[in-house]
């Protein structure tokens, strides 16, 4: 419901970025159109954690997943078999398990990033320099507020929206990870 004397905002913050949110779903799902292996939605939050904490252990994955340790090991099993990961034991610690990606697995995360990257650019370019600049420091504030509410062991997922002057004086905001 628009507010009286805003162009199409909407009444309420958290309707709009809802509304926001479902936008963006169909553009995150491009990104995985066409690429091969195909991977469902938990395993590819499963990669990007993996991408955000090379080496760590399979309980450590878990935490970061939400996920029990049988559920973790068949989810490894099956990305292992795509040749998207790998587990080997801990070179000093012989009861835990690495879990690494292998150069498939990293350049799968890396297409979709492309992908994911370019149909957001076409949205971007369509906008305001002043809009797009607007929306960057919205998202930050966003991300700022919610650091430590949510896991924060994964790895920002693209490089920085356009119009982003680089790294600023303020610390970055921690990084949600990516959930399909």
């Amino acid at each position: 419901m628009p507010r009286p004397g805003r162009s199409g905002a909407y009444e309420d913050p958290a309707a709009a970025l809802a509304a926001a949110a479902d936008l963006l779903a169909v553009l995150h799902a491009r990104g995985q159109d066409g690429v091969e292996p195909a991977v469902s939605p938990s395993q590819l939050r499963a990669l990007l954690a993996v991408e955000g904490a090379e080496g760590g252990n399979l309980r450590t994955l878990g935490d970061v997943l939400g996920s029990r340790p049988p559920s973790v090991t068949r989810l490894c099993d099956r990305l292992e078999a795509m040749g998207l990961l790998t587990r080997s034991p801990h070179p000093s610690r012989r009861r835990e398990v690495e879990v690494r990606l292998t150069p498939q697995g990293r350049a799968l995360l890396d297409e979709r990033r492309a992908i994911r990257v370019r149909e957001l650019s076409a949205v971007l370019g369509r906008m305001a320099p002043e809009a797009v600049q607007a929306l960057v420091a919205g998202l930050e504030a966003f991300r700022e507020a919610s650091a430590g509410s949510y896991p924060t062991d994964g790895p920002v997922d693209g490089p920085p929206p356009p119009g982003d002057a680089g790294p600023s004086d303020a610390p970055a905001p921690a990084p949600v990870p990516d959930s399909a």
